[in-house]
């Protein structure tokens, strides 16, 4: 089997590739979108908000912040892979994914809760209060999203029609968002009355509420119907073998650390920059943000049509190129100048919102891409190491938001910041991201794989599989086995 993705077996034309399973209902569309808004009604506080509460509200130093994010993070390069094994190996009438996206989002909605609260310790105690809900929290995390992303590389073998539900997917996140975004803050300080302690401990239940039913209506209209090749090698170091084979794969990883990377730390820098740059107060920090989310459903919701003329690689490659652009426009802009910082926010994020969709596609394309090179499809642990080097990636800009706040000096509770701290916060908006964006730029062009190539590839595996199935006949109805109607 020659390594190259340019050669197919069988294949003499690269045209109409023959797909199974490949158009999807919209209900099933909105219904695995409605997955990943279920997680964002509470993840996205962790990502958008969880920085702020602890060194503003919580009452712990940023340094410490930082910490915590990062510490997890080793614990993920263990338990990440082993539930993608896990998930792999799951057998039930529900499927391999489907019963993770039922049972555990109860546990990590109450995780959720408790971690948004403030209990009446010492210092110390507290600290490690945090430590201990941010692990569960972590952990329960990691066994509802391995399962929810695989579940996307087993709905349909059409890599295109992989961007229109993915993009589905977005702009539900992005509604979830909204939600999120415009209630948040305005609920904390209405059932907090002053207490903004309580305030984000009663709204974040209010939001798990709400995510429950969402992962509910998820699990109620997805379908599995990609299945692992048959006598497939299941042990983890095989699983793992294959994957390392695979540089598609590997490159995959790098390019969800970098998006990952460069959208957290902006996402969490977001909050400090409206309050202290731009001098915004609840309801202007609540439209900033806001603004934001709406640029980036916008680009969400035109990724598929872009991709379906362009060839989706081609279109994340040069969204992302403006968006670097777009990023150094930003940083230049005065903070007097709210107006004009808010409309390159918002084109920030629909440039953001148009690759988005197409990422998460790619990581198919790359287990595809897997299964075609090495015969195998390990489904669950190649989402888990996407996962967890999406997790790395919040995880680093967590970090680097709390190190670089207390290299600028950042004051917590202070009216004006000083002005090493105002350019720290600008940076983690603008130039810092605008970086990690031309690295990411470079690992999409050396991933390769256009919407041509990627016909070839499931033309190929489509072969396979037939001639699979009638070997599998054949020796059903052969004279040492007998008759497969006997």
């Amino acid at each position: 089997m020659t390594s190259s993705p340019l050669r197919f077996a069988g294949s003499t034309s690269l045209r109409g590739p023959a797909m199974r399973n490949a158009k999807l209902s919209v209900i099933e569309k909105i219904g695995f979108g409605m997955g990943d808004a279920g997680n964002n009604m509470t993840f996205a506080a962790v990502v958008m908000y969880l920085s702020y509460f602890y060194t503003d509200v919580y009452g712990i130093s940023p340094a410490i912040v930082g910490t915590i994010f990062i510490s997890m993070r080793f614990v993920d390069a263990i338990t990440d892979p082993l539930m993608g094994a896990l998930a792999d190996r799951t057998r039930s009438r529900r499927g391999r994914f489907r019963p993770y996206i039922l049972f555990v989002p109860v546990p990590l909605a109450a995780s959720c809760v408790l971690m948004f609260t403030t209990p009446d310790w010492s210092e110390s105690a507290k600290i490690g209060y945090a430590f201990a809900t941010y692990f569960a929290m972590s952990l329960l995390y990691t066994a509802v999203n391995i399962p929810y992303c695989a579940l996307g590389g087993v709905i349909t073998d059409d890599h295109r029609e992989r961007v229109s539900f993915q993009s589905w997917r977005f702009i539900l996140v992005g509604v979830a968002y909204l939600i999120l975004n415009s209630s948040l803050m305005p609920l904390v300080e209405l059932l907090g009355g002053g207490d903004e302690a309580q305030g984000f401990q009663y709204t974040m239940a209010i939001m798990s509420v709400i995510a429950l039913a969402m992962f509910g209506f998820c699990f109620s209209t997805v379908r599995e119907r990609i299945q692992p090749p048959p006598k497939q090698q299941e042990h983890l170091m095989t699983t793992l073998k294959a994957l390392a084979k695979n540089e598609k794969w590997r490159i995959i990883l790098g390019i969800t650390f970098l998006q990952a990377l460069q959208f957290f730390l902006r996402q969490g820098a977001a909050i400090y920059f409206a309050t202290y740059v731009l001098g915004l107060g609840a309801t202007g920090i609540s439209v900033f943000v806001t603004s934001g989310v709406v640029g980036k459903i916008a680009g969400t919701a035109i990724s598929s049509w872009c991709s379906n003329r362009i060839s989706k690689r081609s279109v994340f490659l040069a969204s992302t190129c403006a968006l670097i652009l777009a990023s150094v426009m930003l940083y230049l802009v005065p903070g007097s100048w709210v107006l004009l910082a808010t409309v390159l926010f918002v084109i920030v994020y629909f440039l953001h919102g148009i690759g988005t969709p197409i990422s998460w596609a790619l990581m198919a394309d790359a287990e595809d891409y897997g299964e075609w090179k090495t015969g195998t499809r390990n489904t669950g642990v190649s989402f888990a190491g996407n996962l967890f080097f999406l997790k790395l990636g919040l995880a680093f800009s967590g970090g680097m938001i709390g190190y670089l706040l207390s290299w600028g000096g950042y004051q917590a509770g202070v009216e004006q910041q000083s002005a090493d701290a105002l350019n720290a916060i600008s940076l983690m908006l603008t130039l810092i991201p605008a970086v990690i964006s031309a690295v990411l730029a470079v690992a999409i062009w050396l991933f390769g794989l256009d919407d041509r190539t990627m016909d070839a590839i499931r033309r190929d595996l489509d072969i396979r599989k037939r001639d699979n199935d009638v070997d599998d006949i054949d020796a059903q109805t052969s004279p040492a086995t007998g008759s497969a109607f006997s």
